[in-house]
């Protein structure tokens, strides 16, 4: 596991990691109201709650945020343990994850104190950040249960949670502040359009990660809660309704295709 003697940018490394990760979960602490701001859901005029467009998420889908910090919090614990510190799959990714939790907190930040546009531009350059930070997993192997856990894991849930969320973001934007209202049939429309974007979104996630299943699964998820909100709450959507549940099941066929592919192709290079 070790690939050469520790160095002291390696150890660099290991702070930086904890230094980001704490200030990310401080801005999750602002930017959730527990130091007395506003809550996230009534920020920005309530443009980024749960009844603000069709292609919202139901509130309870946001608990995946819980999941995403447990992992990064569990990923700095043990990327700090001198075993780790000179791992060659620690130097490649290490920085990223930092980068990405810098970006997590950043988003928080500015959906508080900031513009709806500005939150934008954040998402978009925190899912490019995980983007990258997932294709250098994929690069690098995974050789124990820490590295698919602490890392694959992490990312990958990171990843697909935070491509869905860039969808809602941006439909939240152009609905507060670029187009005009628009009926309810045309609001169905094109958030059935904007889900089969989705959908290939996913797909290429899932064939770019040779069958990674916890991009999938997080957005799965999220799809399955704008589902639940569009059938259930406000605004009624029901066509976007099952839009969104079927995408959702496509992402996590395609995912299971991809790793069945990935396997079939490593049998046959094997024999």
């Amino acid at each position: 596991m070790d690939d050469s003697r520790p160095t002291g940018t390696d150890l660099l490394r290991q702070i930086v990691v904890i230094s980001t990760v704490v200030f990310m979960i401080i801005a999750a602490m602002v930017g959730t109201g527990l130091f007395g701001g506003t809550n996230v859901r009534e920020l920005q005029g309530g443009a980024l709650d749960a009844d603000a467009t069709v292609l919202a998420p139901a509130t309870p889908a946001f608990s995946i945020w819980s999941v995403v910090y447990v992992l990064m919090i569990a990923y700095t614990i043990w990327q700090a343990l001198p075993g780790q510190r000179a791992r060659e799959r620690q130097r490649r990714a290490g920085w990223w994850i930092a980068v990405t939790a810098v970006l997590n907190g950043a988003w928080l930040l500015t959906a508080q104190f900031l513009t709806l546009p500005l939150t934008v531009l954040a998402i978009v350059l925190l899912l490019v950040a995980l983007g990258a930070t997932l294709r250098v997993l994929v690069r690098t192997p995974a050789e124990t249960w820490g590295d698919r856990v602490f890392m694959d894991a992490t990312v990958g849930i990171h990843l697909g949670w935070v491509s869905l969320a860039t969808v809602a973001n941006i439909t939240a934007w152009l609905a507060a502040e670029v187009v005009a209202p628009m009926e309810a049939d045309t609001q169905q429309l094109w958030g059935v359009i904007v889900l089969v974007v989705v959908a290939l979104v996913g797909i290429a996630i899932a064939f770019g990660t040779v069958g990674r299943i916890t991009p999938a699964l997080a957005m799965s998820w999220g799809l399955a809660w704008i589902g639940v909100a569009r059938s259930s709450g406000e605004p009624h959507a029901p066509a976007v309704a099952t839009a969104a549940f079927i995408v959702a099941a496509v992402i996590v066929i395609a995912a299971v295709g991809a790793a069945l592919r990935r396997r079939a192709v490593a049998a046959t290079i094997g024999d």
